[in-house]
């Protein structure tokens, strides 16, 4: 099927926005392989919209694996085989318990398609993201990308929780706390989106790092590595639910972010 979506142009591509409401997607769709499934959107999380009324119990139902962050933007979220982790400012990860909420998420249910081994030496992100790219065949669907290995290094961050009136993103990364890994075995989880996503999602690769162990992590910022196994996992469905709150319901999204979202990102 995803070799037939891979010839098919143009790509088949559903897009629902949806207010949550206690369910989410249609239940022909719960539980697909091949939806990448979002909590609210980034323009609202880097206007200052940090609480949101999805539990991580009903954000499982969408996804075994993913990134995103917590209420209060409480440091940084990865999910991996069904198991979420907050990766705090402390730089340790703690298992999220299923009451706790999120304000941005980004879930699949990761079924890989491709699996290789990059041999070369990667020296950067830049680099790796290069390396990447030769394997997304189709530049108008979403890929869910899994990193596993030792990696020789790996720098990350993750922010700290925030008190009303919340700040803008770009303000809160300027007292990021910043994690160096060497030697560090540990998995990549991420997502490459389409350019088309601006103001909705992350537009290109977005990555998030936890240890074997599952003691340490956060938002990737820097790499390097060689002899690590990628998985690659296309999907060809987007679902959003959108957050039913007065911050969501007053803040303007029609301002363009993009400068602040690359400011965040690096």
């Amino acid at each position: 099927m995803r070799k037939f979506l891979r010839n098919l142009f143009p790509v088949a591509f559903v897009l629902a926005l949806m207010v949550f409401s206690g369910c989410s997607v249609p239940k022909e769709h719960r539980g697909s392989k091949d939806v990448l499934f979002q909590a609210s959107t980034i323009n609202a999380l880097l206007a200052g919209v940090y609480d949101g009324d999805m539990t991580f119990r009903t954000l499982r139902q969408h996804g075994d694996f993913g990134l995103g962050t917590v209420n209060r933007l409480d440091g940084e979220m990865i999910g991996l085989d069904g198991k979420f982790y907050q990766i705090k400012t402390d730089g340790k990860a703690y298992l999220i318990p299923d009451t706790m909420k999120t304000p941005f998420a980004e879930v699949a249910f990761f079924n890989p398609d491709t699996t290789f081994k990059i041999k070369d030496s990667i020296g950067n992100y830049v680099q790796l993201k290069s390396y990447l790219s030769r394997w997304l065949s189709v530049k108008n669907i979403f890929y869910a990308i899994k990193i596993e290995g030792t990696f020789s290094y790996i720098k990350t961050r993750s922010v700290p929780s925030q008190k009303k009136p919340y700040p803008l993103l770009v303000n809160v990364v300027k007292h990021q706390a910043t994690f160096e890994f060497h030697q560090a075995k540990g998995t990549l989880a991420g997502f490459w989106c389409p350019a088309y996503v601006k103001g909705i999602g992350v537009p290109g690769y977005h990555f998030h790092f936890i240890t074997d162990d599952r003691k340490a992590g956060g938002h990737l910022l820097a790499c390097r590595m060689k002899n690590v196994t990628v998985q690659i996992d296309p999907i060809s469905a987007f679902y959003m639910v959108l957050p039913q709150s007065k911050a969501f319901d007053k803040i303007n999204l029609t301002v363009g972010k993009q400068k602040e979202l690359e400011k965040v990102e690096k």
